[in-house]
């Protein structure tokens, strides 16, 4: 498999044209060969005769590599303002890049909490100087998720964030829930919820089940998620606000979603894509990267998960991204916050785990990492029609490669998949047209 570049001194930094590529267009549906010209930033066409193609452009040759919209990661936690110790806009943009993310989503947990319209501006200015990937606002459901007293969501949308969510916190109160939903839905905007109840789950590490009591580790039961996905789908169903469900784990979820969804209620779910083949034994090397919330969980729970993926039950993979610095995750379990970096690793992930096992097709991929986060949050993305902004990935698909947590480009470098070997990259990222990552 052979790519190569070929960059015009006098051609325009967003003119190119993308020759030999497998191309997915997971909006229309198509998945075939050819050659994708961009001018201006824009897509102007595809197959287009030499004579429609301007003299200044730059060329990429993208034999054997498979091509789409770039992909748009949920919730995702870049640690400004208020930790930057575990990651900064820029490194986290950087990531993104790496993974064949043109967008991210940024996750409504920092300090302080993106609860008012200066915060939101705040990382709306600060992303756009970095000059990399492209960054939505999330707005907290919340004052300071803290899960008491409503933000004020008609100053957040103003302020332009594109949907609203106290995650990673759940949102406990049934009444808080009811009425944002229905405040909510004055804005057309959905609600990200983490499915949670955290009186059952208070203090946990790991899924509980045999490994769990075998270890001594705290628990976190299925129970705890399924109770809260079918309170938050009866309140979607009473109030007829959109919801949008994270990282769901559990065979219980994947059911009372399927049921739900058979009912055509305003509800879309999600997953990480560690909970799709990550279990929860390879906790028993202590490993604080495999702390993560949803928790990895037991053979049943994945398989039931898998399924509810491979039939449509689950609309959306998100990452996970959620670093944490070193220092943080050397303590013991029991102390260690969640989480683990995602961005890098999630193509990899994806072709390794989900496309070769034949989960889905590429299609179905590119549906659920690009369409339809765009068209839940109603932002650009997830088309290759012409007019479209060219922001574009490149997937070498048979790359083997293995993970090498310390030289990734995030700040934090928290992952259980140090020195695993996956399948598929991301070779290059085009924002806007302009190429801004490229695998040397």
């Amino acid at each position: 498999m052979m790519s190569s570049v070929s960059v015009s001194s006098e051609a325009p930094k967003d003119n190119w044209l993308i020759e030999r590529v497998r191309w997915i267009d997971p909006r229309a549906g198509t998945d075939r060969i050819g050659r994708l010209l961009i001018v201006g930033g824009k897509i102007a066409g595809f197959d287009c005769l030499d004579d429609d193609v301007p003299q200044q452009v730059n060329r990429y040759d993208g034999t054997g590599l498979i091509g789409g919209p770039g992909w748009i990661d949920l919730a995702t936690e870049l640690g400004e303002p208020g930790r930057e110790e575990d990651e900064t806009l820029a490194t986290g943009l950087m990531s993104a890049l790496a993974g064949g993310f043109t967008s991210v989503v940024s996750s409504a947990n920092t300090i302080p909490a993106i609860d008012t319209p200066a915060s939101v501006q705040f990382i709306q200015q600060k992303a756009a100087r970095t000059g990399l990937a492209r960054v939505y606002a999330l707005g907290c459901v919340s004052k300071g998720r803290h899960g008491e007293e409503l933000a004020e969501i008609g100053s957040l949308v103003e302020a332009g964030v594109v949907a609203l969510s106290d995650a990673p916190n759940p949102i406990d109160s049934n009444a808080l829930l009811k009425r944002a939903l229905e405040y909510c839905s004055m804005f057309d905007k959905v609600i990200l919820d983490h499915p949670e109840v955290t009186s059952l789950s208070y203090r946990g590490v790991m899924h509980e089940d045999m490994t769990q009591m075998i270890l001594g580790l705290a628990p976190m039961p299925a129970e705890s998620e399924d109770l809260a996905t079918s309170r938050d789908i009866r309140l979607v169903e009473a109030t007829g606000g959109r919801l949008h469900l994270l990282g769901i784990s559990t065979a219980g979820s994947v059911e009372l979603c399927r049921r739900a969804k058979s009912r055509e209620e305003p509800l879309t779910v999600g997953i990480s894509i560690a909970n799709l083949h990550c279990l929860d034994t390879q906790l028993r090397s202590f490993d604080s990267n495999c702390k993560i919330n949803p928790p990895m969980r037991s053979q049943i729970h994945v398989d039931a998960c898998r399924e509810g993926l491979a039939d449509g039950t689950i609309d959306i993979i998100s990452t996970g991204h959620r670093p944490c610095s070193l220092e943080k995750k050397m303590q013991e379990l029991d102390a260690v916050p969640f989480g683990m970096v995602g961005l890098e690793t999630a193509i990899g992930q994806v072709v390794t785990h989900v496309i070769e096992p034949g989960l889905l097709d590429w299609i179905g991929v590119f549906q659920k990492f690009s369409s339809r986060p765009a068209a839940l949050l109603q932002i650009p993305g997830g088309s290759l029609s012409v007019g479209e902004t060219a922001d574009l990935v490149l997937i070498n698909p048979t790359d083997k490669w293995t993970v090498d947590a310390p030289k990734m480009m995030t700040k934090a470098y928290n992952t259980p998949l140090h020195r695993t070997e996956l399948t598929g990259r991301a070779v290059a990222t085009f924002v806007g047209g302009v190429l801004k990552f490229n695998l040397a």
